[in-house]
């Protein structure tokens, strides 16, 4: 007996140690490999290396900008061997213990040592790694316009449309899926930032050469990010201290008179602890009037802007990371003749602001798990402008405090990962609008409640995001926040965003989520204020709601060798309620208020985009975009404003050998605009539709520039608007600016012709 029980509990031994390892393997090809691939000599991430099981030839995946990858393990697999390629690197191979799940670090040699030689590759501008719709606009595309601040960092980006908000204050702002910049998330190193009341001048608070690259990304985005992002997210990178130049200027100037300086300075202080402290200063002081209309083409204006940048990183895992800002800028508009000091009958704007913010970012990785760390993030701003538009006075003050404590971990493997965190912002406006008339039949109460607009905003909450990733072709992200407004009450927001890789190059992406957001009505039509138009806002203004829905197709291909792009997308937005500027119904008025019961306010936006490099050195790249933005004005439903429906976009690229020669040319046409009626007339007549609505001529602009390079420094020059296309009498009734007939707010195109600058950068790396 004892012989046959023997070889019997062999067999079932053998069956359970055979059944065991086959969980083991399972178990083994669901819980993805995780690593980085970095330079061995500078310690900075690979980002498009290729890492593959030894034996197979399906199985492999490519690094993202941070070097990091994930890659699926095979079941069956007997070298148990990585194979890391990366162009102009020795190739690697590693031996990866069976079972392990330790995350793996991979250090490449260059093949080859080039003295005085930099060679860097061009990034994808869209990502296939991300689940959001996002596009990257790197340092070196900044270089191709003048680029002196944010505002100009888009010249050459089809997505994102920037246009000037009246003919005198200079004022700029952005437009995402044909949303004005206000329904944009902007933050900086992924803190929000210039929000609420900056808006009309933000984009002139960032130099370009402070940036390392922007992120567009389309949709609603990640609830970690806050409730406010209704069309998208611009998401911008300031340099890093351990990475960025030693030292970088930049100066600049053109034939209106403006004169640009831009320093960075970094060091590295200790092996842990470095810093970088950038400055901005620029300055115009030329009168100019190309058009005659007795008007400054451009306001003077003068800013000094600073920011200091300190990051440790300890070998313990503490990342930490703080920041100083402070800006001071003044601008003039107006009449040729209009002084502050003595006004005399002139009209004019004049604008003072001081901002200064700080921000410090914490966080804590595990000891051999780098998928798991904490994270604390405090943020605190104080903006403050005074300002006058003719007899109009607008001041106003923002206190912003922000602090966010997120924990990030995975459930069982890195295929799932999720994200926790709360977080507290504290918003204190204050707003000061006088029209510079009295009425008689006021009290002094009613005075008060109508010039002061005061506000205070504190919003507790908590957010969750959950991440599904099969390392393969699948990815799921989504996500939900419970905030509570102290005076709007609870409000929930969910967000999904899903990517789906139907071949290695063919990956489709879905959108969908909501946003909430308060609205600053005088702030964000601040355009208005320069004209006739009265302001009427509604005392009962709820917090703006809207849904997104959307998705894109993207298509990698080759052509001669060279990889090439092509991107469709489309979003479409809904709002439940929005805040309504209506020019329409009394071109006396500006009413502004709440959606109207059973009215619409909707975005349309469609937008398709090919890039290719057809020969060595040479890149190009066109798009086509489509926009329907409508709201339901007194009733009927029309389109928006200033909202070109049809735009084309072209960009053409040179770069000889050693990019010792840059050279780029970029077109832009316009469809037709719809135009508010100017103020003195009877407005729009509801009921005829908007065929009788006044429209734009269509035109297209022409920028150019080029760069030559040497050794520590570059020289470029450019000219803007080539063919010296201006907007007629872009100012309606300048002759009486206090006159009924006035308005300068009603901006489409260049108002000032065609404009040559040139500059000077010198680095040392």
């Amino acid at each position: 007996m004892n012989s046959i029980t023997g070889p019997r509990l062999l067999l079932t031994l053998g069956l359970l140690l055979s059944s065991t390892a086959a969980t083991l393997a399972q178990s083994d090809a669901v819980a993805p490999l995780r690593g980085q691939v970095t330079d061995a000599a500078a310690a900075t991430a690979l980002p498009g290396a290729t890492v593959r099981w030894r034996g197979t030839s399906t199985d492999a995946a490519s690094t993202d900008n941070t070097g990091v990858f994930s890659l699926a393990r095979p079941a069956h697999n007997e070298y148990n061997q990585l194979i890391i390629n990366y162009l102009g690197y020795k190739a690697d191979t590693i031996a990866i213990p069976a079972g392990s799940s330790a995350f793996v670090r991979v250090a490449l040699e260059r093949a080859t040592e080039l003295g005085e030689v930099k060679v860097e590759g061009r990034a994808v501008a869209y990502s296939a790694l991300t689940p959001t719709n996002s596009q990257m606009i790197t340092s070196r595309d900044l270089t191709k316009s003048a680029c002196c601040n944010l505002a100009e960092s888009f010249e050459t980006n089809a997505s994102v449309e920037v246009s000037t908000t009246d003919a005198v204050s200079g004022a700029k702002q952005i437009q995402l899926l044909g949303l004005d910049g206000a329904y944009s998330l902007l933050t900086v190193d992924n803190l929000p930032a210039l929000r609420g009341l900056s808006t009309p001048y933000r984009l002139s608070y960032l130099s370009g050469t402070w940036i390392e690259s922007i992120d567009i990304i389309k949709g609603m985005g990640s609830v970690v990010n806050g409730y406010e992002s209704i069309s998208g997210q611009v998401n911008v990178r300031l340099k890093e201290p351990e990475k960025t130049d030693r030292l970088l200027l930049n100066a600049y100037g053109n034939d209106l008179g403006k004169f640009d300086l831009n320093l960075n300075a970094s060091t590295q202080l200790t092996s842990k602890l470095s810093t970088v402290l950038m400055l901005h200063s620029d300055h115009l002081g030329r009168r100019v009037d190309r058009n005659k209309d007795g008007f400054l083409d451009l306001p003077l204006a003068t800013q000094y802007n600073a920011f200091n940048k300190w990051k440790y990183k300890s070998d313990k895992g503490i990342v930490s990371e703080v920041g100083l800002g402070a800006l001071r800028e003044t601008r003039q508009g107006g009449q040729i003749d209009f002084r502050p000091d003595a006004p005399s009958g002139y009209y004019g704007t004049t604008l003072t602001t001081d901002r200064y913010t700080a921000y410090s970012k914490t966080s804590y990785t595990w000891p051999g798990r780098p998928y798991q760390s904490l994270g604390l993030l405090l943020s605190g701003t104080n903006y403050a402008f005074d300002s006058k538009y003719g007899l109009r006075t607008y001041n106003g003050s923002q206190r912003t405090g922000l602090a966010t404590l997120l924990f990030q971990s995975v459930l069982g493997t890195t295929a799932h990962t999720y994200r926790v965190g709360l977080n507290y912002l504290h918003d204190d406006y204050r707003e000061l609008y006088r029209t510079g008339f009295i009425y008689s039949t006021e009290t002094d109460a009613e005075r008060f409640r109508r010039e002061h607009r005061n506000r205070l905003e504190r919003v507790p909450g908590a957010f969750a995001e959950y991440t599904y990733q099969n390392a393969r072709n699948l990815t799921v992200v989504t996500g939900l926040r419970l905030d509570r407004h102290n005076l709007y009450g609870w409000f929930l927001t969910p967000r999904l965003n899903v990517k789906y890789d139907v071949r290695p190059n063919t990956i489709l992406r879905v959108a969908a989520g909501s946003g909430f957001r308060t609205a600053n009505p005088l702030a964000e039509n601040s355009g208005m204020l320069v004209s006739s138009r009265e302001f009427v806002i509604n005392p009962n203004l709820r917090p703006e709601k809207a849904w997104n829905l959307g998705g894109s197709f993207t298509q990698y291909f080759t052509v001669a060798g060279r990889q090439a792009t092509v991107v469709a997308d489309y979003y479409h937005t809904e709002f439940q309620n929005q805040i309504v500027a209506d020019p329409y119904t009394s071109s006396s008025l500006l009413v502004i208020g709440n959606l109207e019961p059973g009215g619409r306010s909707f975005s349309r936006s469609f937008q398709t985009e090919v890039q290719v490099e057809p020969v060595k050195g040479l890149q190009a790249k066109a798009a086509y975009k489509y926009l329907d933005v409508r709201t339901t004005y007194e009733g009927q439903l029309l389109p928006k404003p200033l909202t070109a429906p049809h735009r084309v976009f072209a960009n053409l690229g040179y770069a000889s050998a050693f990019d010792k020669w840059r050279a780029d040319l970029t077109m832009q046409w316009y469809g037709q605009r719809p135009l508010a009626h100017t103020p003195g007339g009877l407005g729009h007549q509801h009921g005829t539709g908007d065929a009788t609505l006044p429209n734009t001529p269509r035109y297209a602009l022409f920028n150019a520039q080029i760069t030559r390079a040497f050794k520590r420094f570059e020289v470029y020059a450019g000219v803007e608007n080539l063919t010296d296309y201006r907007q007629r009498n872009p100012i309606a009734g300048a002759y009486a600016p206090f006159g009924p007939n006035f308005d300068a707010a009603m901006v489409w195109g260049p108002t000032y012709g065609r404009l040559t600058y040139g500059g000077l950068r010198f680095k040392i790396e």
